[in-house]
């Protein structure tokens, strides 16, 4: 029963009492944090290089959901709240950074700059990466080390007077008890074949008339190519059948030279239906319509205003309000009773599921004035003293 009583508490929003993680757990994350993610096979930095600068689908579905979530209309009560949740971040948006980081990553870090009388001043998006948690003797994180440049600086989780110093979000992992798992480490082996497709394109391009097989000597004696022979042959090769411009020049055969393929034709391999799937998988692993993307072949959607008004739901909001109530749960010391959310009223593409339901609610002459503004989130109408 004491047992059940210190889990119980756990979930309480008051309570501080954590239940501490069994060592089996604490060997099965800490080798993540030591390799940067090496222990599952993924190699965050590289599949950042593959996707986000080397492939057209990937970056612009992660820019897509990024940038949409850092545009989104915000309601907040609290001015000083709100300058600090839409003010820039190292130049960028706080917001829309913190969403590529989740996407990428699958992990996001807010730093609580404050000033002299701990009051924060700013908010600090810490490149996920380069965080290491530090774990206490329960295996519950304590502070969080930031390496720059071989120095390394320890971020507690609070600071000397129990105020919050940095606010740690992430996606959710089944796997692990501390990191995210991020979009891109499921759309990795789509984003990879997409490069390889990419490739073969622009090295028919390049290199057209390069032979793919082999020259075979048959005389009938079994006699082979003298070395000067071989040499000779290879050089005019190079000379005469490389590159684009010899693209398509025909190859004359004497002296019992007979051409043997040896590769498989782009019409064989079914390169465009390889490229095609692999681009939908990146799309759809980043939650983005493949319609808005412009790929051939979705007729999921009957046009791009279904497309984009299921990419607000289906992606965007539910990703904003993630971030939004993390930075409301760690702000909560300094404001208690701010609101920080959506404001739905302001997102064009949901204006006709707006409107759709003021009908309804209008039309309802069952429910009463003041259960109609309730329905529609309005505030009571103040009445007369």
């Amino acid at each position: 029963m004491a047992m059940l009583e210190r889990i119980l508490s756990a979930f309480k929003g008051g309570a501080r009492t954590r239940v501490p993680l069994a060592p089996g757990v604490l060997q099965g994350w800490l080798p993540a944090f030591e390799t940067g993610y090496a222990a599952h096979g993924f190699d965050y930095r590289r599949a950042v290089e593959e996707s986000f600068l080397a492939n057209p689908i990937a970056q612009r579905s992660i820019r897509i959901v990024a940038e949409g979530v850092g545009q989104t209309p915000l309601h907040c009560n609290r001015p000083q709240l709100a300058k600090l949740v839409t003010a820039s971040s190292a130049g960028q948006s706080l917001v829309e950074t913190l969403a590529a980081h989740l996407l990428l990553h699958g992990n996001g870090y807010v730093q609580i700059i404050k000033d002299a009388s701990g009051t924060p001043i700013e908010l600090f998006a810490l490149r996920p990466e380069r965080v290491k948690v530090v774990t206490g003797p329960d295996g519950w994180p304590c502070a969080y080390d930031y390496s720059v440049q071989n120095r390394t600086t320890r971020i507690p989780i609070e600071d000397e007077d129990g105020w919050p110093a940095i606010i740690a979000i992430r996606a959710m992992h089944p796997l692990d008890d501390h990191l995210g798992a991020g979009a891109l480490e499921a759309a990795h082996q789509a984003v990879t074949i997409h490069n390889a497709a990419a490739r073969w394109n622009r090295s028919l391009l390049e290199n057209a008339a390069r032979p793919s097989g082999a020259l075979v000597y048959e005389t009938g004696d079994g006699m082979a190519l003298a070395h000067e022979q071989f040499e000779r042959l290879k050089r005019e090769l190079d000379i005469a059948f490389s590159g684009a411009a010899n693209a398509g020049r025909p190859m004359l055969l004497d002296g019992g030279l007979k051409w043997q393929s040896m590769a498989l034709s782009p019409a064989d391999m079914d390169f465009a239906t390889l490229k095609s799937a692999a681009a939908r998988d990146i799309a759809l692993a980043f939650g983005v319509p493949p319609m808005l993307l412009g790929l051939p072949g979705d007729n999921t959607y009957s046009n791009y205003r279904e497309a984009n008004r299921a990419l607000w739901r289906l992606t965007l909001l539910p990703l904003a309000e993630k971030l939004f109530a993390a930075l409301r749960e760690g702000l909560a010391p300094w404001f208690p009773e701010a609101e920080l959310g959506i404001d739905l009223d302001r997102v064009p593409a949901l204006s006709e599921d707006r409107e759709r339901l003021w009908s309804q609610v209008s039309d309802a002459d069952f429910l009463t004035r003041a259960e109609k503004r309730q329905l529609l989130g309005i505030a009571p109408e103040e009445t007369a003293p």
